[in-house]
């Protein structure tokens, strides 16, 4: 498969470059897409909630009422949870949320991720990406040369570029990030990736076979 060069001012450049088809053109898998990318989100979560339970309330333990009789439900002490102000039944205690998946499925999200983006022709490949000094105007400018300035886009270097982070910083719907650090969830949240033949390059040497 090959894709086509454009350069940083949105134009084609006559150059194209091959990526494998085991990572940019396979059936997407929508399962493990979906696993990663809750895996993702799930290791995301603090897990610190908290509510008192009837052991931990202040109050008396002196029995309110008789324990039968009174019309209405059997209840201890000042805490118990069928009173207003009681304890909770089973509220939530901290937790960990995450969970293991295994290296070959993940990698499978992140090629299912790229094979369906290339299928959505939502994939550009660019030169390297370099501003002279960290401008907004200079990123806006960019994304309005490919027509993506009124979508999610998410520009993917190589190796680190202050200058075009920060470029890139206030911008709601631009995004950047390195090869290494990308993954499934990153992918999918965009509507259009950009990637630069480094970026590009480390992608398919990371996640070959």
């Amino acid at each position: 498969m090959e894709l086509s060069v454009y350069n940083i001012k949105g134009q084609d450049t006559g150059r194209k470059v091959s990526v494998s088809d085991s990572i940019f053109g396979i059936e997407p898998n929508e399962h493990v897409m979906y696993l990663d990318v809750k895996q993702y989100l799930a290791n995301k979560r603090q897990g610190t909630h908290k509510s008192k339970e009837r052991s931990e309330l202040s109050g008396s333990t002196r029995k309110l009422g008789r324990q039968k009789g009174g019309g209405g439900a059997r209840r201890g002490d000042i805490n118990s949870p069928v009173l207003v102000g009681g304890a909770r039944v089973f509220g939530p205690v901290p937790r960990d949320y995450s969970f293991k998946l295994n290296k070959k499925t993940k990698q499978l999200a992140r090629k299912s991720a790229l094979s369906a983006k290339v299928k959505d022709n939502a994939i550009i490949v660019i030169e390297n990406v370099s501003f002279d000094a960290p401008k907004t105007k200079d990123f806006v400018s960019l994304m309005k040369d490919f027509n993506i300035a009124d979508k999610k886009s998410l520009l993917i270097l190589s190796e680190p570029n202050k200058n075009v982070y920060l470029s890139a910083r206030n911008i709601q719907n631009a995004g950047v990030v390195l090869s290494s650090d990308l993954n499934t969830y990153r992918i999918l949240d965009a509507s259009c990736l950009l990637l630069t033949e480094g970026a590009l390059a480390n992608i398919e040497n990371n996640l070959k076979d």
